[in-house]
């Protein structure tokens, strides 16, 4: 399975990233993107199977994100997975509409991200 991981951090794209090698899963490849401009950008260029988005970014946000996947139809086998801070049930419930697979708060342990990376594998 090939991942993107799209979050303004570098420091918790690093920490994703690991948390993903620590699962035990199986990936191909690990993408990443500063926002969400330039994960469209990595849509277009690779095959990606799943996506894991922080929500709040400069330039294009998760959200932008999630809604412009949505709405270009391009990729519908792929699994959306937000990664965020704000873990409340009113958040949990917005992101449903764009056909979120998994919500995550941070801080993420490697047993998530392998339960999560099983599940979209599935």
């Amino acid at each position: 399975m090939n991942l993107l991981i799209v979050d303004d951090s570098s420091m918790m794209r690093a920490m994703i990233r690991r948390a993903v090698g620590l699962s035990g899963v199986p990936v191909a490849d690990v993408f990443e993107a500063g926002d969400g401009a330039a994960a469209l950008a990595v849509l277009e260029a690779r095959r990606v199977d799943v996506l894991m988005t922080d929500l709040n970014m400069p330039v294009m946000t998760g959200w932008e994100l999630l809604g412009e996947i949505a709405r270009l139809g391009r990729w519908p086998d792929l699994a959306c997975v937000v990664i965020s801070s704000d873990g409340s049930v009113q958040r949990r419930s917005e992101v449903e509409t764009y056909n979120v697979r998994h919500y995550l708060a941070k801080p993420l342990n490697p047993e998530v991200i392998r339960d999560v990376l099983h599940d979209c594998a599935v």
